[in-house]
């Protein structure tokens, strides 16, 4: 992308996690995705990334975690979603359909790694 942003410094951890969120919203957007909600609070927690498909009559929701960190040397992004965060954010997926008059025939959650900038994408992560 010719007008992405600057990386932020990794030591503001705020700016560098707003930017990875920025990089995967527009990854998803740039494919026809739909986005619902971004930064999505409840008591329970956030979800970084709420987004919607729809091919044909399938409509699917997609609930994305957004993990930036400016290098792999505490190991891949991917590896911080682990069993309890997949637990979390799965019950926070069912209180944002709760709060939400979407319906949708698939649910997906997808983890987004962004490193030194680059943009990885796992669809059904788990």
């Amino acid at each position: 992308m010719s007008d992405e942003q600057p990386r932020p410094r990794r030591y503001d951890h705020r700016r560098l996690g707003e930017y990875g969120e920025d990089r995967a919203q527009a990854w998803y957007l740039a494919r026809g995705y739909l986005l619902y909600d971004r930064n999505w609070r409840c008591p329970d927690g956030e979800l970084d990334l709420v987004l919607g498909l729809v091919d044909g009559a399938a409509h699917t929701v997609v609930f994305c975690e957004v993990k930036t960190r400016s290098t792999h040397r505490f190991g891949s992004p991917f590896e911080a979603v682990g069993r309890d965060k997949q637990r979390r954010l799965r019950r926070l997926a069912l209180r944002w359909l709760d709060a939400h008059d979407v319906r949708a025939r698939h649910l997906r959650f997808d983890v987004v790694a962004v490193t030194s900038g680059r943009v990885e994408v796992l669809e059904d992560a788990f």
